[in-house]
């Protein structure tokens, strides 16, 4: 794994994972100092998400129809050149602040399928589990100590200094990866078979049209289809809830926010715990313990709606951790191998466009919901949805194996 194509691409996705990490902390501590309110940082995080949302599915058909590296490059960069223009209107002019982070969200979801498709350039497929166990190993590092570091930095360089640190990482991303495979040319349609007659310039499909494609391909898949909804499912849930849930009952349970951070930084171990595990396991049913695994997110939940001791809640968060990544590198892994080379980045971007897009809507509805209905009993349906709908995603034949044959 230490070959020098995968280092490069290693340090790319770090860097972007990172930057990822990074915006919405920082845009916080500039509450923290004032420099923007509350309504202001929620403006800012809704135009990134609306920016990913965007992007992400422009960004598969890009990644599909040219060099994923390519990609890579120009939404790294669309990236980094968000971070001086946020620098720019803090606190001088929120307008400019919220058009900078649509195009960070842009340039984040333009290269996330290109990212994935080009991991499947770049690792030969026998190592490619460890190759994604070892990318959400740096994701979770970051996690686990940017904040500390992140503060640290606060304390000496301002808001201005970090933001303009983010643009520098997403460079990094942008340049540091090296090229994959060359894209074969596509085949010329022929005449007889509808295509242009000999002689005349074909016409390159509509976005639209290749976008489809990309779904008619996921459509080929069923495991794909079982394995996305069960994943949508508990995010948009399990992940919402106890996203609204755990700080409320840090302090109206616990008395403390202790909890709050004990838990946050036990799903954040869990998690490195789990990509650790998954770089050297092969079960043989590796679809089902996928499902298994996204499966015990629900114990997140659970753990919130009972009297128990914090340290109940604390490893039930560790545990939901460790499950998420015995299904995320399975996951990519099994897309990797399974999707169609030509329509890769088009398949991820349906995964990225679900499971991730949904999850603000999950965590817009799921304070109304409490104010509704009461704590307990949105918690106990979201751990009902984590525990049932990757169990219905097992009973598809091709989900046992991750595997359409």
């Amino acid at each position: 794994m230490l070959d020098t194509a995968f280092l490069r691409l290693w340090s790319g996705t770090t860097a972007s994972g990172l930057a990822t990490w990074a915006l919405p902390f920082v845009l916080g501590l500039a509450v923290l100092s004032r420099e923007i309110g509350p309504a202001g940082l929620g403006l800012l995080l809704a135009a990134r998400t609306a920016g990913f949302l965007a992007a992400v599915a422009v960004g598969g058909v890009l990644a599909d129809r040219h060099a994923r590296r390519a990609v890579v490059l120009w939404s790294g960069l669309a990236a980094a050149a968000a971070a001086p223009l946020l620098a720019v209107g803090l606190d001088r002019s929120l307008p400019l602040m919220a058009a900078a982070a649509a195009l960070a969200g842009a340039g984040q979801g333009a290269c996330r399928p290109a990212f994935q498709a080009l991991t499947a350039e770049v690792v030969a497929p026998a190592r490619r589990q460890q190759a994604n166990a070892a990318i959400t190993l740096a994701v979770r590092v970051s996690a686990l100590s940017g904040p500390a570091l992140t503060a640290l930095l606060a304390t000496v360089l301002g808001t201005r200094a970090l933001l303009l640190g983010i643009g520098l990482l997403w460079l990094a991303a942008a340049l540091v990866p090296g090229r994959g495979r060359e894209k074969a040319p596509a085949a010329e349609p022929d005449a007889a078979d509808g295509g242009a007659p000999e002689g005349e310039p074909t016409r390159r499909p509509s976005f639209r049209a290749e976008f489809l494609e990309g779904i008619r391909e996921a459509r080929r898949h069923p495991w794909f289809l079982a394995g996305l909804t069960a994943l949508t499912a508990v995010i948009a849930t399990g992940y919402s809830a106890t996203g609204v849930a755990l700080p409320m009952i840090s302090r109206d349970r616990y008395g403390t926010e202790w909890v709050l951070a004990a838990a946050t930084t036990a799903y954040t171990v869990g998690a490195l715990g789990g990509a650790l595990a998954v770089a050297r396991l092969r079960p043989h049913n590796a679809g089902w313990a996928a499902l298994a695994g996204l499966a015990v997110y629900g114990f997140a939940p659970v753990s919130l709606m009972l009297p128990v001791h914090p340290a109940v809640v604390v490893a039930a968060y560790a545990v939901a951790g460790a499950g998420i990544e015995l299904f995320n590198v399975p996951w990519f892994t099994a897309t990797q191998r399974e999707v169609a080379p030509d329509k890769l980045a088009r398949v991820s971007s349906l995964d990225f466009l679900l499971s991730y897009g949904l999850a603000p809507a999950g965590l817009a509805l799921i304070a109304p919901a409490i104010d509704a209905f009461g704590t307990a009993p949105v918690l106990a349906f979201c751990a009902l949805v984590c525990f049932a709908v990757p169990a219905a995603a097992a009973l598809v034949p091709s989900a046992r194996h991750f595997a359409s044959r």
